[in-house]
C-alpha cells in the first residue's frame, strides 16, 4: 500500500519535472505529459484531403517554460506509385490561443521518400521543415480542423524553421490549409 501511496505523490512531480527536462527521445513526448505541462502544446493524427489527395499525419509538440519545444512528427502520402514520407523532431511551437492555431518546426530526422522531386539537400535530414495547424473542433464549430503540407527551407520567404514559428503565417481564409477528413487536431494555449 505504502508504494501505491509513494507513486500517487511521485507521479505529478515526475510530469512537472519532465515539462522542464527535455525527454530522450522526441517521441518520449505523449498526451499526459503535454496536459500536464499546462504549456502551449499541440497534437493530432489522422488524414487530411490534399485536393484529394489522402495525406496521414500525426505529431506532437510541447513548448517547455524555458520557451524551447520538443516533439515529433510524421506525414506520408502515396501518389503515381511515388511516396512522400518524412519524420521529424520539433524544435518550435508558436500558439495563437483565440484561434486555436499552431506553427510546428523542426529538423527532418528521416526521408524515406521514393518520389525523386524530394531528393534535393532541403529535404535531407538535418534540414528544416515546418507546417500550421488549426483546431475548430475546440469552439465546436462543426468545420473541420485543417492542416497544410510541409514546408521546407525558402517555403514562402522562410529559412528556417524558427523563423517560420516566430513568422506565424497564415493567409487569409485559411489558403494553403486542407480539411481534416479522418482524426483530429488539438491546440492548446
Amino acid at each position: 500500500m505504502r508504494s501505491i501511496h509513494n507513486w500517487l505523490v511521485l507521479s505529478p512531480l515526475l510530469a512537472v519535472a519532465s515539462c522542464v527536462a527535455a525527454p530522450a527521445e522526441p517521441e518520449d513526448v505523449d498526451i499526459a505529459t503535454m496536459e500536464a505541462c499546462a504549456g502551449p502544446h499541440a497534437s493530432g493524427g489522422g488524414q487530411y484531403d490534399l485536393n484529394g489527395l489522402a495525406v496521414h499525419f500525426s505529431f506532437n509538440a510541447l513548448q517547455r517554460p524555458n520557451g524551447t519545444a520538443n516533439g515529433q512528427f510524421h506525414v506520408h502520402t502515396t501518389y503515381d506509385g511515388l511516396e512522400a514520407d518524412f519524420r521529424a523532431k520539433v524544435t518550435c511551437l508558436s500558439v495563437d490561443e483565440v484561434n486555436h492555431r499552431a506553427w510546428i518546426g523542426g529538423v527532418v530526422t528521416k526521408n524515406k521518400s521514393t518520389d525523386p522531386d524530394y531528393a534535393a539537400p532541403i529535404y535531407q535530414p538535418g534540414k528544416d521543415v515546418w507546417f500550421r495547424v488549426v483546431d475548430y473542433s475546440s469552439g465546436n464549430s462543426g468545420v473541420a480542423d485543417r492542416s497544410t503540407f510541409l514546408g521546407f527551407e525558402g517555403a514562402a520567404g522562410f529559412l528556417t524553421s524558427a523563423a517560420y514559428c516566430a513568422g506565424r503565417p497564415w493567409p487569409d481564409a485559411d489558403a494553403r490549409t486542407w480539411p481534416v477528413t479522418s482524426g483530429n487536431i488539438t491546440v492548446k494555449p
